[in-house]
């Protein structure tokens, strides 16, 4: 007995020991929080749990076989994003999300099955813990051109902020939008009336990343006139003036009422003698119609870019507000259903700007679905975005209804097929596929030490992640030996077990196909057979379930 608590305590200084090289180790300057003073249990889990996927076959949507087949999973998005580990790596366009602002109200979000307060003095540290080790799996998952955006408060942006620089890399940080979520102030607060939130943007490699242009619309346009009639169209003008000083490019400049102008003391004109010069021959400098003003540059509307370059103020009127998000979701299930959902044109907003019409776009923190929504919406151009969404079903603050079976689930089926406002007006859907996940789990004794039944038992339950990983949907078959998946570019076969019995009958199948072809061939290890060697040089042959494994094991050492 006392050897027993001898060796329980020189594990606990073991273990303070480790913690003080830690802690001596760290940067002086950074994020320091308390890392593991309670752990996340679906963390644990995950150390004796394989997580997989199970299709809900009763919630698929199907509208148009042309469109792209998109994804929903309910369950722990930290097991969400295991699981997209082995599917999605480095395929992911975009991320946005819209995690627990940590606002220390009631019922606003949990760690460890316990809502956290504004009286759980560790409430900073537990968030750290909850996003760090979602944001490391979900930096995974973006492509290198990738970027990732998540909306935050004034309660944990510096926290965020530094917790992304250490993550993404301080070089990789892009922007951070100002969102005027409420535009009336609120006469109630205590102190000051808070009128804006935060959206961070982060780049998996910045160097890669390439921002699209927001179209122009009129109200751009307004700035622009043609006040001296010339046949090159409507123009602005901009400041002849520089603020770096030179003086030789101090002098003065004719007038058309025939004055000379010179530049302030200490100032200097933008351009040499010479250019100045040119541009009056060409009628592109503007002294306004008495013709005695500063001299201002033409800069015609036919010469501006085609779009608007991204600001990092985002005022209500162009992207909505916080009360727009609300009526977002009256105007589909006609009543206040979801505290604080973001609205679809703020959504919008950030996807025009960063991605391309192939996008795969993710939001483990989905909740009401509105990334879907805007998804669904943008594809009117024609494009073939997809979107996959992650979020828990946990009771809506108390009301009885499932997050994701109740309201994220539903939302996404009305934008798809089409609904009736709260004031009975139709609304068309806009089209689209959906393919309904469950997390789900296999048991093993540790994931660094899987058994073979219970490799075996993962290789049969792989499907879902096959399919998923292939974007390959349509099932054509399932038996004891072998199942086959496809899509309208290629044929996918999973082949279950140790014995080749019935790996030649699966052999020939897929080989009818004339796209392209690859089967998933159970090994214990390392498969040592490619297709050539099975006699099929046009089948490519992939390991399974070791690969799955392995990623797994990765994942848990993070």
């Amino acid at each position: 007995m006392v050897d027993q608590e001898i060796s329980k305590l020189l594990k606990e200084i073991n273990k303070l020991k480790d913690e003080n090289q830690k802690l001596k180790s760290r940067k002086k300057y950074g994020l320091v929080w308390e890392e593991e003073k309670e752990p996340e249990q679906v963390v644990l889990d995950c150390q004796k749990k394989i997580p997989i996927l199970k299709e809900v076959k009763s919630k698929e949507i199907l509208t148009d076989k042309d469109k792209p087949i998109n994804i929903l999973i309910e369950g722990d998005n930290y097991h969400a994003l295991q699981v997209l580990n082995y599917t999605h790596k480095g395929k992911v366009d975009v991320i946005y999300i819209d995690p627990p602002y940590n606002t220390g109200k009631a019922k606003e979000w949990k760690y460890n099955d316990k809502f956290i307060d504004e009286n759980d003095n560790y409430k900073h540290s537990k968030w750290l813990n909850f996003m760090n080790k979602r944001l490391l799996l979900a930096k995974n998952l973006l492509k290198n051109d990738g970027v990732i955006f998540i909306s935050i408060d004034d309660n944990e942006v510096s926290q965020l902020k530094l917790l992304c620089d250490e993550i993404f890399g301080e070089d990789n940080f892009i922007s951070k939008f100002v969102w005027e979520k409420n535009f009336a102030p609120k006469n109630d607060n205590k102190y000051i009336s808070t009128s804006q939130e935060y959206i961070l943007l982060y780049a998996k490699q910045k160097i890669l990343f390439k921002r699209n242009l927001l179209e122009r619309t009129e109200e751009h346009n307004k700035g622009y006139s043609n006040p001296d009639n010339d046949p090159r169209g409507n123009w602005s003008s901009g400041t002849m003036l520089a603020t770096t000083f030179s003086e030789k490019y101090v002098f003065s400049i004719k007038r058309p009422n025939s004055t000379e102008i010179y530049p302030p003391k200490g100032r200097c004109w933008r351009y040499s003698k010479d250019k100045i010069q040119k541009l009056l021959n060409d009628n592109r400098i503007w002294f306004g119609k008495t013709g005695s003003n500063v001299p201002r540059i033409k800069r015609f509307l036919t010469e501006v870019q085609a779009g608007i370059v991204p600001v990092t103020l985002l005022k209500y009127k162009e992207v909505g507000s916080g009360q727009d998000g609300t009526n977002d979701l009256k105007n589909i299930f006609g009543e206040q259903i979801f505290d604080f959902p973001k609205p679809i044109k703020l959504i919008n907003y950030i996807l025009k700007i960063s991605s391309k019409k192939n996008a795969i776009i993710l939001d483990f923190f989905a909740g009401t679905g509105t990334t879907a929504h805007s998804v669904l919406d943008l594809n009117v151009d024609k494009g073939n975005r997809k979107f996959i969404l992650c979020t828990n079903n946990e009771d809506n603050n108390g009301d009885g209804k499932k997050v994701c079976s109740d309201i994220c689930y539903p939302r996404i089926e009305k934008a798809i097929k089409g609904y009736k406002t709260i004031k009975n007006v139709k609304v068309e859907g806009m089209g689209g596929n959906l393919k309904y996940f469950k997390t789900n789990f296999i048991d093993v004794d540790s994931i660094y030490k899987v058994s073979d039944n219970k490799k075996l038992n993962l290789t049969y339950q792989a499907g879902e992640l096959i399919a998923i990983k292939e974007d390959a949907f349509e099932e054509l078959e399932k038996n004891e030996y072998y199942q086959i998946f496809k899509n309208d570019k290629k044929v996918v076969g999973i082949y279950f077990i140790e014995s080749h019995k019935k790996l030649n009958e699966l052999l020939k199948k897929i080989n009818k196909y004339d796209s392209k072809k690859i089967i998933y061939l159970f090994s214990w290890g390392k498969t040592e057979y490619t297709g050539e060697e099975l006699g099929y040089s046009n089948i490519k042959i992939k390991d399974i379930p070791q690969p799955i494994i392995d990623v797994y094991k990765e994942i848990n050492k993070l």
